[in-house]
């Protein structure tokens, strides 16, 4: 047999599995297992008898039912991850049984786990035995394989017993050896014989159409499985192994041994041959596997654990058993003999399986074994250099180097650029390095190594191709740049660093070592607005200095949203320009930048004059670059906030000026924002005003003046107020003062400076609108003798004024002037004469009042007392009402009014004879009684109201007189006093 091709090796640790001595052993002693399952942590058993016993890891029954009476279980499936089992019982005499069981539920009755669905296989009159048992893990689709040739599908819902279907799908002259399921789109059964391999689609698209041959060669019983993580079939013949996918492809691994059994094992093909006597006819070529032993050959079996990708046997051994069955759990793989042997298999680890390739050096195949077996690309880099280790021991320097180079991402560069460096092999380290900086590993020693690598070799034009390599960055480039600029190459230094989109470093060139002012505004001017702001923000305050006008301009774009990258067009030109000399500084530095380095944001098509048509020789230097009118909207940006950009403008306020004025027109300034421009403006306005003279001076505070003398203006009072103290710009405290209505402060400003005429202006201005001046300008006059002087006869008005309106009462205007003794009585003499005089007038009207009241009460209660304690004589000969003489009936009021009680009837309008009416009124004192009575109501209501009694006391001028008019009124009487 051909295993010429077939690297063996033992990469298993086989154990034979010591049986405990209980029932266990003697199971497997009996060799009554008809069939094995594995699944869930378990294995399963199978007897002839239809019980299923269920072991631990130990090997020790857990658990066994009578799983079907007087038959033998042929098949079971366990589906892994859940407690279901299936079982498939014949006895040839009886149709066979399909039953599923819930492992985890108990019959109450026979204390056996449920069997939740139990299916009689249709078979017809003739029992044939069941060749072949395949099922899906839901459980939907079973099919079974029969000697007949013949294959059967049930359908259904098994696992709730909601009924099947049972259909035969296929049928043939020879027998049924293997049945495997493939899912996907749709539902494949792959079916094989002694003579075919067939394809059936049983659901999804193209159920319904004929079996499909794919092999005119049929297999063995237990020959033909289905590799689950690729979905393909495999199929084992003696010649060899073949691998059927699911589209149709077929794999073929040449593997000459007879061959009983196959299964899947992780990435490995578990194969079981028969006895070598069974198989005697073969040939030489079979007789010499097994080391050319003939006793040997006859009475071992073999099994093998192939790995079909890379190509390798991973174990190989002799049994002096055939092999019964081979099943996996817990992560190995179990092989049970005939004889009742269990062995375990466990793949040896990665680490030993690796060592032991490379003591054989074979480097390539741990290489592919890694690559099958999924390790991380890390590991594999480990196997590269190893092998790259090997091979520069045998001086194969540029294969090393291959395998140096593809485990560069996990392997030291220093390794490997000593060793290259101690054998003179330039081109090799140069290979090495460039890759180091394809992977972005590279340092800057690196760099500079690599670089002075080309200078050796004088190979100017690699260099300029690394420097120049289009794609991503590939070497240090600050390394690359600072080696330009050391050399004074500026130029290419602004080109390595502009091709990398390295703005910053790109103006840096241009600012500290070219000095060109001009050219670097011009660059920045076509950044995007976040690179464009940092670079400005940067070199704000040198390119000022150099170009005020333009820095000012891109400013005041940035801070009010219309920035806009500047453009630019090449236009190629034959003959010099000849409006060169028209053109501004910022368009002469784009000429004189785009001979440099590409601008960004240049237009790709390049404008061609008339007469240039058909010449290819025009380069750059010919052509001019113009800017180009940008009339698209500014991109959308962040607008920072203006007060960042003040510190630039230091030793700059005229810029500064312009530069906060445009701020404030724009409409796109927060208010926020506002406040601070405004304050900012007001304050260099100022201080511009002071270094000012002259016109000039009164220009800059009529400037200031106009900007606080709006009424939406959002500087604060303070800060106003703070600056022009500040500055001594007296105009924009009191215009400030007056918005904010602080007229008070306004002549006190004036006073505090000593200004007598400017408060006597502000007291004749304000006094009106704000008595309580008056009170302060008496305190102010009356300071000093000089102020005193000062104000002269205004000191007269202030007093005639208070007396008038009675700000002040004469004792505090006493006490006010007292308190410098600068005022004599001989000022005050008029004012105290008046005063004095009007008090005692008052006085003598408030006595005359007061006695009139006591008259009038004296006379009322001699009055009352009179009516109740003395008899009343009524004279009255006359009616009050009609004049006429009276007659009987006659009525009589203690007001000395007499009427006809017709009359009295006729006034009332109502009769008065009536019993139980209450007391009649005088018709002639009844309006001025309800006078009386009203106001007396009005006074209790009022008693009550509180709000209204501090409301007058507030509003009052004569607090005291306020208080006694309410005291009359009630308002402080005890609650149901009268």
């Amino acid at each position: 047999m051909a295993l010429t091709s077939w690297k063996a090796f033992r990469f298993f640790d086989v154990t034979q599995i010591k049986l405990p001595d209980d029932e266990s052993s003697s199971i497997f002693e009996q060799g009554s297992i008809t069939c094995v399952a594995s699944g869930s942590e378990n294995v399963f058993l199978g007897s002839a008898e239809g019980v299923v016993r269920i072991l631990s890891n130990a090997f020790k029954v857990v658990r066994s039912f009578q799983a079907h009476e007087g038959a033998s279980i042929a098949h079971m499936k366990q589906v892994q991850g859940t407690s279901m089992l299936v079982t498939v019982a014949e006895d040839l005499s009886n149709e066979p049984v399909l039953r599923v069981w819930a492992l985890d539920k108990v019959d109450k009755k026979s204390g056996m786990p449920q069997c939740l669905s139990s299916v009689v296989v249709q078979t017809g009159k003739k029992q044939f035995p069941i060749t072949a048992f395949a099922a899906l893990d839901s459980l939907s689709q079973i099919a079974l394989g029969f000697g007949n040739g013949a294959v059967k599908v049930i359908r259904g819902d098994l696992i709730h017993d909601r009924g099947t279907k049972q259909r035969t799908v296929f049928e043939s002259e020879e027998p049924i050896t293997g049945i495997e399921f493939s899912e996907g789109n749709q539902t494949t059964l792959y079916i094989a014989t002694t003579g075919r391999i067939l394809t059936l689609v049983i659901s999804g698209r193209g159920q319904g159409q004929p079996p499909r041959p794919i092999e005119e060669t049929g297999c063995a019983v237990h020959c033909m499985t289905v590799e689950k993580s690729t979905s393909d079939i495999v199929v084992a013949r003696d010649d060899a192994v073949y691998y059927y996918g699911s589209r149709g492809g077929r794999s073929v691994f040449p593997y000459e041994i007879p061959k009983k059994l196959i299964t899947t094992f992780k990435n490995y093909l578990a194969v079981a041959s028969p006895p070598q006597s069974n198989a005697i006819g073969r040939g030489s070529t079979m007789r010499t596997f097994g080391n050319g032993q003939a006793d040997d050959l006859f009475s071992t079996s073999n099994f093998t654990l192939l790995s079909t990708d890379p190509k390798y046997i991973a174990h190989q051994e002799a049994l002096s058993s055939p092999v019964q069955a081979v099943f996996q759990e817990w992560g190995d793989l179990f092989l049970l003999t005939t004889d009742g042997k269990l062995f375990r298999y466990r793949e040896k680890t990665m680490h030993q399986k690796l060592e032991a390739l490379y003591q054989r050096n074979l480097y390539i195949l741990a290489i592919d074994i890694a690559k099958k077996s999924g390790l991380n690309i890390a590991q594999q880099n480990v196997i590269y250099r190893k092998y790259g280790d090997f091979l520069y021991q045998k001086q194969d320097y540029d294969t090393a180097m291959q395998m140096y180079l593809r485990a560069i991402d996990n392997t030291e560069p220093s390794q490997v650029i000593r060793k290259y460096l101690d054998t003179q092999r330039i081109h090799n380290l140069i290979d090495y390095l460039e890759e180091l900086h394809d992977h972005h590993k590279a340092t800057s020693d690196h760099t500079t190594l690599l670089l002075n690598c080309y200078a050796k070799l004088k190979d100017v034009q690699k260099l300029e191709e690394f420097i120049k390599s289009p794609g991503d960055l590939k070497f240090d480039l600050d390394t690359a740049i600072s080696m330009c600029r050391q050399g004074s190459y500026y130029d290419q230094a602004a080109y390595l660093a502009r091709k990398h989109d390295e703005h910053e470093l790109v103006v840096d060139i241009l600012i500290e070592d070219s000095k060109k002012y001009a050219e670097a505004l011009a660059y920045i001017w076509r950044l995007g607005p976040s690179d464009a702001y940092h670079n400005l923000m940067k070199y704000a305050t040198v390119l000022l200095e150099h170009c005020s006008a333009d820095t000012t301009q891109i400013f005041v774009d940035y801070y009010t949203g219309q920035y806009r990258p500047k453009k630019d067009a090449i236009v190629i030109t034959q003959s010099p320009n000849t409006q060169g000399q028209e053109r501004g500084i910022a368009s002469t530095a784009v000429q004189n930048l785009a001979a440099l380095l590409p601008l960004p944001y240049m237009s790709t098509s390049a404008v061609v004059t008339p007469g240039s048509e058909g010449d290819q020789k025009t380069t750059l230097s010919q052509a001019q670059v113009i800017e180009t009118a940008n009339n698209e909207p500014p991109p959308e940006y962040e607008i920072p906030k203006p007060r960042t950009a003040f510190s630039a403008f230091v030793d700059h306020p005229e810029n500064f000026i312009k530069f906060l004025e445009a701020c404030i027109e724009s409409d796109d300034i927060e208010e926020e924002d506002k406040r601070d421009l405004y304050t900012t403006l007001f304050e260099m306005y100022l201080h511009t005003a002071t270094e000012k003279k002259g016109e000039d001076r009164e220009e800059w505070e009529n400037k200031a003046k106009a900007l606080i003398g709006s009424q939406k203006i959002p500087i604060d009072t303070s800060n106003v107020l703070l600056l022009s103290s500040l500055e001594n710009f007296r105009a924009g405290t009191t215009l400030v003062r007056e918005q904010q209505g602080l007229r008070f402060d306004i002549f006190r400003s004036y006073t505090a400076a000593k200004d007598t005429a400017g408060a006597i202006k502000a007291l004749r201005k304000y006094g009106p609108e704000e008595p309580q001046l008056y009170p302060a300008a008496l305190a102010y006059f009356t300071s000093s003798p000089a102020i005193l002087e000062e104000a002269g006869d205004e000191l007269d008005a202030v007093l005639k004024k208070i007396d008038a309106d009675g700000l002040m009462a004469p004792l505090q205007v006493i006490q006010t002037l007292s308190t410098n003794g600068v005022a004599t009585m001989g000022l005050i003499k008029s004012y105290l004469s008046n005063s004095i005089e009007r008090e005692r007038q008052e006085i003598s009207s408030n006595r005359r009042l007061i006695q009139t009241f006591r008259t009038d009460t004296d006379a009322k209660r001699t009055e009352i007392s009179t009516l109740i304690t003395k008899p009343a004589v009524f004279q009255a000969t006359r009616c009050s009402a009609c004049g006429q003489s009276l007659d009987l009936p006659t009525v009589h009021f203690m007001c000395k009014h007499s009427f006809h009680q017709r009359c009295l009837n006729a006034s009332n309008g109502e009769d008065i004879t009536r019993e139980g009416d209450g007391a009649v009124e005088c018709p002639v004192c009844a309006p001025q009684n309800a006078t009386v009575k009203a106001i007396r109501k009005a006074q209790d209501e009022s008693a009550d109201r509180h709000d209204l009694f501090m409301d007058a006391l507030g509003r009052s001028r004569d607090k005291f007189g306020t208080i006694s008019e309410w005291f009359g009124r009630g308002v402080m009487s005890a609650p149901g006093v009268e």
